[in-house]
């Protein structure tokens, strides 16, 4: 055969199968490419890409994956649109939803902090927001624990307000963190270490993994409890103390924009293993205790409830009635108290715990709060859903047990979750989405993209599923906000049983918090989704808003969207890179439109 070959060759003969067999060549050799790429293939949890069935592509094993190299190429299309800048004088801090001051004098009463709540413009924001006078780069983790550029968040309100309490101090250009607080008399650490000697079986990092800091002030608490291998949830209401969760932020610190008011929180039920609330501000006892109720949902059976206020350790009148109230509240919620002490500074604890058994509640002479009607939840019931006057029943597994405790940390992070579906298939698609998001960054996203992540602290996932992404960059200086859509399942207290942290958002609204928070936004196959109820230049102009100069946006979606998104972040001054089709990367740049 090789002989014949060789003398069609030389004669010049049969022109017909040389065209032939050169065909045939290239053909194997683009099948082989389109072979190998595929197994880059990411997988959408949006139920309506790329297949019925998530992640069914992974049913069987996947060959091995190799380090391949990919090659970027620039989109140079502009959606030529004339960009402005917002308006007004502090426009460089807008929160469309918090800031809406036309819905907010219009409200009939502030009782209940409505006036903190979400009130979201009925238009999208159409303008970017501007950068501070002397805006720099953030300082790098974690060096930004302790310090931050003043001019990247001018506000000196909260140094003067709480100057005698070791908050923050200006010194210089910057801003500098003590580490100290309202109850932290001798600094966090010491705080935090007394809260453990107080009851041991709070382990930080072990069993206590995942916390929520309810009125955080500027975070040192949730910041400093990092070093334990504890990520916490800071929360605050944008109000007269001045960017606290904007100082969080900027310090590379897990934070957001919220309230008990009228509203349930935007987290998920069962999730967290221990609240704290140091002079919070927050009326526990309001309206029968319906925050108190809110923190039973939010806590997962056996969860700890530490509270460090005065009408904990002071005796006057007041403080007492108050005591006497919480006395009463946690009583008819089951609760038990399990610490309560005196510091050496004159600060006292006091630590409840959730129940892990229905006994109590089936004991109680007075169904008063009443247990919530049980529902087999498959969907987000905490987006703008009022306070509930009921405690919800303790989750249960296949077999009617109370879900148990989450494995201890770190073993949580790749444990089958407690909370996970018992459908006979949900296991292994849990599984095969740990396996392809692990292979899918260690292969593309920390080498084969053109992101400097040893830039990267404040990470945005803004289709969360199963958090697999966030589980693969465990081992980075960075932490992961893991946002479940509300139009999506509901994942969340999967993610937080995995020791993660996340909540819940419509992405054809804005974000609860303030501008220039995150240094890389992550969206998978999300786009396409939200095509069909809002606009996408929409979506772009909130991710310009969240996103810090110099940080990064990844896109995986179909080609149609990313030649739609392409564009629009080219007309930003973007540098925007597009990775075989499948992996847009967009970089954003101090670039604002003139006033």
């Amino acid at each position: 055969m090789g002989i014949w070959v060789e003398r069609l060759l030389r004669e010049r003969k049969c022109p017909f199968f040389l065209t032939l067999l050169v065909f045939v060549v290239c053909v194997s050799i683009l099948t082989f490419t389109k072979n190998a790429a595929s197994n880059l293939d990411p997988i959408g949890f949006y139920l309506d890409v790329k297949a019925q069935q998530p992640l069914a592509h992974f049913s069987s094993p996947a060959p091995k994956r190799q380090r391949l190299p990919l090659k970027g190429e620039p989109f140079l299309d502009d959606a030529n649109i004339d960009w402005k800048l917002c308006k007004g004088h502090f426009a460089f801090d807008y929160v469309p939803c918090l800031d809406n001051l036309k819905v907010i004098k219009a409200l009939r009463t502030r009782r209940h902090m409505e006036h903190r709540e979400r009130h979201c413009p009925h238009s999208p924001l159409h303008c970017l927001v501007p950068l501070p006078r002397g805006y720099k780069l953030p300082l790098p983790w974690p060096k930004s624990r302790d310090m931050i550029w003043y001019d990247n968040v001018p506000h000196p309100k909260l140094v003067e307000y709480k100057k005698e309490q070791n908050w923050v101090v200006k010194s210089g250009d910057y801003l500098v963190f003590p580490g100290g607080g309202t109850q932290f008399k001798e600094g966090v650490n010491h705080y935090t270490e007394y809260i453990e000697k107080t009851l041991p079986t709070i382990q930080w990092g072990k069993n206590i993994r995942v916390v929520l800091d309810v009125g955080c002030g500027v975070a040192s608490f949730g910041g400093y409890l990092l070093d334990k291998n504890v990520i916490t949830m800071s929360f605050a209401p944008k109000d007269e103390h001045e960017a606290q969760i904007q100082f969080a932020l900027e310090r590379g610190i897990p934070a957001t924009h919220s309230v008990i008011g009228t509203q349930k929180l935007t987290f998920p039920d069962n999730g967290f293993d221990l609240v704290h609330c140091a002079r919070c501000r927050v009326h526990w006892d309001a309206d029968g205790g319906k925050p108190l109720f809110e923190l039973n949902r939010i806590l997962r059976p056996g969860g700890f409830f530490a509270w460090s206020a005065t009408p904990v350790y002071r005796d006057d009148e007041r403080d007492r009635k108050v005591w006497n109230a919480m006395v009463t509240v946690t009583k008819a919620m089951c609760w038990s108290v399990v610490a309560k002490t005196l510091d050496s500074s004159g600060i006292g604890l006091v630590i409840y715990q959730k129940p892990t058994s229905s006994s109590c509640y089936q004991e109680r002479k007075e169904n008063t709060p009443p247990l919530c009607e049980y529902s087999d939840k498959k969907s987000v019931s905490s987006w703008y859903a009022k306070l509930s006057g009921c405690l919800i029943p303790l989750p249960v597994d296949g077999e009617g047990n109370i879900q148990s405790w989450p494995k201890s940390w770190p073993q949580r992070l790749t444990g089958i979750p407690p909370s996970l579906s018992s459908e006979s298939d949900v296991t292994e698609k849990f599984l095969n989405d740990t396996k392809h998001w692990s292979e899918l960054v260690s292969d593309v996203y920390i080498d084969g993209l053109s992101i400097n992540w040893s830039s990267v602290r404040n990470v945005m996932d803004m289709n969360a599923g199963y958090a697999g992404f966030a589980a693969s960059l465990i081992h980075l200086p960075v932490w992961v906000m893991n946002v479940v859509p509300i139009d999506m399942p509901d994942t969340l207290t999967t993610i937080f049983d995995r020791g993660l942290i996340g909540l819940y958002h419509d992405w054809c609204e804005s974000l609860s918090t303030y501008p220039r928070t995150y240094d890389l936004v992550h969206a998978s196959f999300l786009f396409k989704h939200l095509e069909q109820r809002c606009e996408i230049v929409d979506v772009v102009v909130e991710i310009d808003r969240i996103l810090r100069p110099d940080g990064y946006v990844l896109v995986q979606d179909t080609v149609e969207m990313m030649n739609k998104l392409g564009p629009v972040l080219h007309s930003l001054h973007w540098s925007v890179t597009l990775y075989q089709n499948r992996f847009l990367v967009g970089k954003k740049s101090f670039w604002r439109p003139r006033p």
